[in-house]
């Protein structure tokens, strides 16, 4: 070893250099061409210009480090090492260019870069002639940063990254591959060693208890074939099929169901029973089963759970072909604070706040996501657009959107920050939510975005331009809390809840709502929805129908989780699969055939679809029989012949001559009723077809089915 090495030589070798471009590599000095190489465990090394000369680098180091004049004065050469009796051939990391232009680096200060993933992360790339990985992550506080992996034996020493920009570490490793296993190590800026941190843009990931990252070769994946146009246009009919991936069907050793065995049957399930869209709990990589996806750890990465990135496209690319869309849950609120993830990730809060009165939420004990740091949100709406770009995907689902609006969210008096008017609001929260729908919009016209917000914010689901959060849907949680409390009552009650059928009208065109029955309603004691009915079996089976058949005829877009639509009797539990041997019991048979043929006339009508979000769809006829717990309405599309009259009998009992008047004499046809012995009803109904009493103000003599629902057109 040679005494007296400079500073930087030993940080080097101690693993502390900040900037290690400026110590390896190849430097000119006094006209000759310097080349040091850090190469631990290495014996001899040697220098191999592109001519062929070679020169021996001498060791400095016991460490493994080495320095020597390049033959010829070129800066193109390999290093030549020894390691015991084997001698490698290897491109040294730091003779090559930088990786970010100076363009990306302006983008990246600005917060404007659309295609974050397209330069962060771990990407394939050639250099110089020379296959490998680009790496480049963001860590502006730390005081270094080295990639380890299976490509340098996980030693941190072996691969220092260089800074750039504003706290962008990128280093280009000659011969790593796709597939290969990585992480980032860091020394926070007061010299503190922190856990290894998984790439916050990792394309894949290890399956859980593991947590590395895995390169990915996103030019080797196919890509999924488009969805069908105006899939999710307002007056599109739309029908979701909520499905939490790892327990909607399990193999008989309760094993998942990889991405490409769901690809085989969960579409043409779909399909069948006549669901527009299938809408997935987050698939983002978790750690933790039990959180169902919504404490993701890698925003980037499908999870490995049910197969490869590759498979995942399979998965989109069969639903696709069956013209079903693809909706994701996504979860920009807040993010769990794992040791190998974004909590405290260059040693401070670089992407949650570091007062726990704004970064940390009550509820949940996760972290939240600092709006108003132009990296956060920059990554946040990349991220949003990488899963419609690279996947496909039809629209995203922006979980506990009230949680971001709101600093005071289940917070006690005292315990949150206002904002800088000494409000409630979160200004930043606000502003990242409408640049997301914005540029969403902008780039994927034909996409959607709906937001699970469970408040009176007024115009989540209008334009940003008048002032709106800019998404395309809201859920429609009043409706949901309402229906379920008044179905859930036993009917001689109902009466006296008549007023939570009615409510929904008087706000039901203020947003573009979804009708959601999600899994957040079938588990934690709430009981299934089948559970929740009142009556004997008969009654309770009955109650469900009329409720499914109430929902398909209410203004919005409807939400069903798995489940639901064949009446799974127990909670939901994420650890094992539906119970599909229910469906040998007619009961459950015909819940499941209800929900088939709700779904087709949803779509086959325009009356129940082309108006589900104008008031104009929509005419209450009988809304003052509380004691008979009767309810009536017209629904309307666009032609003045699109009508479709709905009577729901919320009682027990059966109605006969019960009149009804509608918009246009002649006759009506009985195109639904949820009473039908095909669905296990008592099949008391019209017969087929009815005609009106008078032609000057034209009434129907209808018999009502019990705890029944039934559905009129007028005939041409």
């Amino acid at each position: 070893m040679i005494a007296n090495l400079p500073e930087e030589a030993y940080a080097i070798v101690e693993g502390r250099h900040a900037d290690p471009f400026r110590y390896l590599g190849p430097h000119q000095e006094n006209d000759r061409t310097v080349v040091r190489a850090f190469l631990p465990e290495a014996s001899m090394v040697d220098a191999v210009d592109e001519h062929g000369g070679t020169a021996v680098l001498e060791r400095v180091h016991d460490a493994g480090l080495f320095v020597g004049l390049l033959p010829n004065g070129s800066s193109r050469y390999q290093l030549r090492a020894r390691f015991g009796e084997t001698t490698v051939d290897l491109d040294d990391p730091y003779r090559f260019p930088p990786i970010l232009t100076d363009f990306d680096l302006y983008l990246l200060g600005e917060g404007t870069h659309q295609r974050l993933y397209d330069k962060l992360g771990a990407h394939p790339m050639t250099m110089d002639g020379v296959d490998g990985i680009g790496f480049v992550v963001l860590a502006p506080n730390a005081q270094r940063v080295s990639v380890v992996g299976d490509f340098n034996f996980w030693n941190p020493r072996r691969h220092p990254m260089r800074v750039r920009g504003s706290g962008y570490w990128e280093l280009f490793i000659p011969r790593a591959l796709a597939g290969d296993h990585y992480k980032f190590d860091i020394i926070g800026q007061n010299g503190q060693q922190l856990p290894l941190k998984s790439d916050p843009l990792a394309f894949a990931a290890e399956l859980r208890p593991s947590t590395a990252s895995i390169v990915l070769d996103p030019s080797r994946m196919s890509h999924p074939r488009p969805a069908p146009a105006n899939i999710n246009a307002l007056d599109a009919p739309m029908s979701i099929y909520e499905v939490h991936l790892g327990s909607w069907r399990r193999k008989d050793d309760n094993q998942w169901l990889s991405y490409r065995e769901l690809a085989e049957v969960l579409p043409a399930y779909v399909r069948d029973l006549g669901f527009t869209h299938v809408e997935f709990l987050p698939v983002n990589e978790h750690p933790f089963d039990g959180s169902w996806g919504y404490q993701p750890t890698g925003l980037f990465a499908p999870t490995s759970r049910f197969g490869s990135p590759e498979d995942f496209v399979a998965l989109i690319d069969a639903c696709h072909r069956e013209n079903i869309g693809v909706l994701l849950d996504w979860v920009p609120g807040h993010f769990p604070d794992d040791p190998h993830g974004l909590a405290n990730f260059d040693g401070t809060a670089l992407y949650e706040h570091a007062n726990p009165l704004q970064g940390r939420h009550m509820d949940w004990g996760t972290l939240i996501y600092n709006y108003g740091r132009t990296e956060v949100v920059n990554l946040l709406v990349s991220n949003a657009l990488f899963w419609l770009e690279r996947y496909a995907i039809d629209g995203l689902r922006v979980d506990a959107v009230a949680s971001m609006l709101y600093l005071d969210y289940s917070r006690p008096a005292g315990g949150w920050i206002p904002n800088k008017f000494g409000g409630r609001e979160n200004l930043e929260a606000i502003d990242f939510l409408r640049r997301f729908n914005t540029e969403v919009y902008a780039k994927f016209p034909n996409a959607t975005t709906a937001a699970e917000e469970s408040t009176a914010w007024p115009q989540v689901s209008r334009p940003v331009e008048y002032d709106g959060l800019g998404f395309g849907y809201k859920w429609n949680m009043g409706w949901m809390h309402d229906t379920l409390d008044y179905i859930s009552q036993d009917p001689i009650y109902r009466k006296y809840h008549h007023g939570e059928i009615l409510f929904g009208l008087q706000y039901a065109f203020s947003e573009n709502f979804i009708l959601p029955l999600s899994h957040d309603e079938v588990v934690h004691g709430k009981r299934s929805l089948i559970g929740r009915m009142p009556g004997d079996a008969w009654q309770r089976f009955a109650n469900l129908r009329a409720y499914y058949a109430f929902m398909f005829a209410h203004p919005g877009k409807k939400l069903m989780f798995m489940g639901c639509e064949f009446a799974q009797e127990r909670e939901w539990n994420h650890d094992r699969s539906l119970d599909w041997h229910l469906l040998e019991q007619p009961s459950h048979q015909g819940i499941q055939t209800l929900i088939r043929d709700l779904n087709g006339l949803y779509r086959r009508l325009p009356a129940l679809h082309q108006l589900d979000c104008d008031g104009y769809g929509f005419e209450w006829i009988i809304t003052d029989d509380a004691d008979r717990n009767v309810f009536a309405w017209i629904r309307k599309g666009n032609d003045a012949r699109a009508r479709c009259l709905v009577v729901a009998n919320f009682s027990p009992n059966v109605y006969h001559d019960y009149r009804v008047r509608v918009p246009f004499p002649g006759r009506w046809r009985e195109v639904l009723n949820s009473d039908s012995s095909h669905y296990g009803g008592s099949n008391v109904g019209n017969t087929g077809e009815v005609h009106t009493l008078d032609q000057l103000i034209p009434e129907l003599s209808l018999s009502l089915p019990p705890l029944g629902v039934i559905f009129l057109t007028p005939e041409d």
